[in-house]
This record gives C-alpha cells, sequence and structure tokens, in this order.
C-alpha cells in the first residue's frame, strides 16, 4: 500500500450497502480507523469493518478475478447455499 500513495494512517474498509430485492453489495476502500470499527490484520493487510456491517461479512472470501471479459473483486460467502437459479 506504500507504493500505491495511500497515506500510513489509512487501512482497507470493507463494508455493506443495500439490501432489499436487489441483495447486498459489497464495498472497498481505503479510509481511516473510526472509534466503533472492528480492526484485523490479513495477511498482512490492517482491515477495518464497521460494528453494524461484520454480521454481514463474517465468513467472506474477498478475492480478485481476471478473465479475458471482466475482472474485479468477488465476495463468495460458502456458507450460504446457491441460490436456485445460479450455476
Amino acid at each position: 500500500m506504500t507504493t500505491k500513495n495511500i497515506p500510513s494512517d489509512y487501512r482497507l474498509r470493507v463494508g455493506v450497502k443495500g439490501g432489499g430485492c436487489g441483495g447486498m453489495s459489497y464495498s472497498l476502500g481505503f479510509d481511516k480507523a473510526k472509534p466503533d470499527d472492528q480492526q484485523f490484520e490479513i495477511e498482512g493487510i490492517n482491515v477495518l469493518i464497521e460494528k453494524r456491517h461484520f454480521m454481514f461479512l463474517m465468513g467472506m472470501q474477498i478475492d480478485f478475478f481476471e478473465g479475458d471479459e471482466a475482472r474485479g473483486f468477488t465476495f463468495i460467502n460458502p456458507d450460504i447455499p446457491k441460490r436456485h437459479d445460479q450455476e
């Protein structure tokens, strides 16, 4: 992170947005820690999660996918059964 001009007091923030019919959407960004944040170190990366988002992110696996037609971060929770309309 130091090579990407991210200030040293910033951490990777993982969060959730939305809900309803479309389900949850997830967010990634860099931010300073807030008093109510849960703080973790995962493989040398300092991670922040708001307490109110933590229950939606428990067990979540984040990965980076790079294919011929798309690339980006994927959020997968192996504890949630696959929907019937997905392959």
